[in-house]
Order: C-alpha cells, then structure tokens, then sequence
C-alpha cells in the first residue's frame, strides 16, 4: 500500500512538473566576428505554454536565464608587495571555466528561489562561481579566488548579472536581452532558461549559437591550424624584413 502511494505521489509530481512547459528563441543563431567587430547584442524571446487540465497558479511567474561562453582552463595568482615588486604568493588552477557569463532575472534573486535552490540550480554568478566542480584542489563559496575570478571577470565585463534584466510583455511572454563585448571569444554559446515560480522550479530550455570568426581573420586562423609549419616559417621571415627594413629607414647615416 505504502509503494502504491509513493507511486502515486511520483506520477502526480511528474504531471506537475510538465504543467508549464518553455518555448525559446534568439535573436540569431551564429554570428560573424570579423576585424571590425565592435560587439554586439542577443535577444531572448520566450513563452511560457500552460497544459490546458493544469490548474492556474496563484502567483507570477520568475524567469532567470544564464548564458555561458566556451569553457576553458586558467589560474588565479595571488600576488604579494615585495619592495617595489610583486611576486606570486599562491594560485589555483580552475579547470572548466565559462569564458562569458551573463545571468538575467526577472526579479533579485533571493526573492526567486532560496540559497539551497539558487546553488543546485546554479542560479546567479556567485552560486556558479562556488560550483565544486568549478575546480577540484579547492571547494566552498569563501574561497578568495573564486572570489578573485569572479571580481577581474566582472571588472572585464565578462561577468554579468542583471537582476531586472528579463520583462514580461505578458503573463506567459517574456523577453531579455544581453550584450557581448568585443572581447567576447569566439565558440559557442549555451543559452539556459529556468522557469520558477513560488520558488519552485517548473521547466527548463535551451538554446545555442556561435560565434565565428568570418573574413580574412578566419582564413588565417585556418591557415595556422591547417598548416601550422609554413605559417610558423611565414612569421618568422616576416618579422626579419621587418627588423632589416626599419633598421634601414631608421639608420643613421
């Protein structure tokens, strides 16, 4: 009797959990960067699709939607006055770092969800940045250098998270949108969307895009990375010329 009500509890759970369902858009899905580029911005259109036996909800709706740039490895080092100099004191290596991050909300995010919702969910920059998995030789929220990525990301504008950044033009349809910075790397782009609401979370989507590198930057990044000897030899002749050439401008006579 007791496994007939644990199913029957499971299956009312799952039946609620598929109540609200998410439909996502971006504004595109691959963007050109080519030396011109001076950055740009994406737009998040979404709609939130009720089934029609679901009882409606008291409350309103909460969006947080997360945008994550290619991952990649680096390290932190913490530096110490020595005189005139600085020295490096102390580093941590993170290994599976987003390169962009930008978290968009429909409202402060305390009042969404709760702290233990916020870090399974990893909601916000600060429950992402204390992710164990963020690296494994250090673990816990108060590491100071998580707290030093998150700060020089931040100071890049790499980092973003803007509280007000989502507007329902609708009970059900919403809209944000984020900018990319030239200095944004070029890779694809995870865009995740998370439903909530009482501080319950409901549904999930995801999207992606890319950003490519178009034009002459693309054909010699190719042209290194397809044949790498010849574009090695080709630069270091050419950084000969130009040492003789601008010692003959230059020489004095």
């Amino acid at each position: 009797m007791r496994a007939g009500l644990l199913g029957l509890a499971g299956l009312l759970a799952a039946g609620a959990a598929e109540a609200e369902t998410l439909v996502v858009s971006l504004s595109f899905s691959r963007l050109a960067v080519t030396s011109t580029y001076t950055g740009s911005s994406l737009a998040v259109f979404g709609a939130i699709e009720r089934d029609g036996q679901a009882a409606a909800r008291a409350g309103a709706y909460d969006i947080v939607v997360t945008i994550r740039g290619p991952r990649q490895s680096l390290t932190v080092r913490e530096k110490q006055a020595l005189g005139p100099l600085f020295v490096n004191r102390d580093q941590q290596k993170f290994g599976d770092v987003p390169s962009f991050l930008a978290v968009l909300a429909s409202r402060p995010l305390p009042e969404i969800a709760d702290p233990e919702t916020r870090a399974r969910l990893r909601l916000g920059l600060g429950a992402i940045v204390a992710a164990p998995g963020l690296t494994l030789a250090r673990g816990g929220a108060e590491d100071p250098f998580r707290d030093a990525l998150l700060r020089l990301r931040r100071a890049e504008r790499l980092y973003v998270e803007n509280e007000a950044g989502v507007r329902f033009l609708s009970p059900a349809v919403f809209r944000t949108g984020a900018a990319l910075p030239a200095t944004a790397p070029v890779g694809a782009y995870d865009v995740e969307v998370t439903l909530l609401a009482g501080g319950v979370p409901l549904a999930r989507e995801s999207a992606r895009f890319d950003l490519v590198k178009a034009g002459f930057e693309q054909q010699m990044a190719s042209f290194a990375r397809d044949w790498s000897l010849p574009y090695g030899l080709a630069t270091g002749v050419l950084a000969l010329l130009s040492g003789w050439l601008a010692s003959v401008i230059f020489r004095r006579d």
